[in-house]
């Protein structure tokens, strides 16, 4: 074959192979981009990725890297039959995913429902129940306020902080027993105070309605029974989470996190 034919057709055969190989690689891209969206479907991210879910290296991954990302699922945090706003099951669902409880129970409570819900660490509900909460709306605790006197705290002050506490069981200046939520804001969880029968707070507790929940100074009081055989088991013996829902801000902004999409049905 003369030099310039055989130069013709070597090039013609480089370019032949060139648009094979970027066809093949164009079909990887394609099925990695595939595997990428369906798992995209159980997760809704709004501002970070979640860490649960490894990166694909797009155009060279292989079966072996991709097929464990499609068998790796989110969990959800039990909820039972109990209502729940949006906010609470995606905050449960992301302490169950992130392991941000570190092996402990925690417990979710949230102001807008004026309710708190109990789990073990895995993400089993214990129990819920209403709630009652600070007089005032807001989600911070007035600076050095557990070192004044009631008397000297005024209506407006009287906020239930939102944020993540670690939480221990102890007893009160009384010898009451209660879940120390805040200790420098002065906030725990105990069983309700009826000391006061104007402020009728177990009728407040009793209600269906969230709108007269706000009576305290900022701890969160529970019905007796359910701090008894909920919050008390539960605690015993170990330090918890508790993760108090914020009113005036976004849940998803305060504790800096993605959101699990919650289970339909639930």
């Amino acid at each position: 074959m003369p030099l310039d034919a055989f130069r013709v057709a070597a090039a013609a055969s480089r370019s032949i192979a060139a648009t094979l190989g970027r066809g093949f690689r164009l079909g990887l891209l394609s099925a990695v981009m595939g595997a990428s969206a369906a798992l995209a479907a159980d997760v809704v991210v709004p501002s970070i990725t979640p860490p649960l879910v490894p990166a694909v290296r797009i155009g060279l991954a292989t079966a072996a890297e991709v097929e464990p990302v499609l068998a790796q699922r989110l969990k959800h945090a039990g909820f039972e039959r109990e209502s729940a706003s949006k906010d609470a099951r995606a905050v449960a669902n992301w302490v169950v995913n992130s392991g941000d409880s570190q092996g402990r129970p925690f417990a979710i409570v949230d102001k807008k429902d004026a309710k708190v819900f109990v789990f073990d660490a895995d993400g089993r509900l214990r129990g819920a129940a209403p709630a009652l909460l600070g007089l005032a709306i807001g989600d911070d605790a007035v600076p050095d306020i557990g070192n004044r006197p009631l008397s000297s705290i005024l209506p407006s002050e009287r906020t239930t902080p939102a944020g993540r506490f670690v939480a221990t069981l102890d007893r009160n200046l009384q010898g009451k027993e209660i879940l120390w939520v805040d200790y420098g804001g002065a906030v725990s969880m105990h069983p309700v105070v009826s000391a006061k029968p104007a402020e009728r707070r177990l009728q407040r507790m009793a209600t269906l309605t969230p709108l007269d929940n706000r009576i305290s100074y900022g701890c969160i009081n529970v019905p007796a029974k359910f701090f008894d055989l909920v919050v008390r088991p539960a605690f015993t013996g170990t330090s918890g989470v508790v993760y108090v829902l914020p009113e005036t801000r976004s849940a998803q902004i305060l504790f800096g996190s993605y959101t699990v999409a919650a289970p339909s049905g639930l």
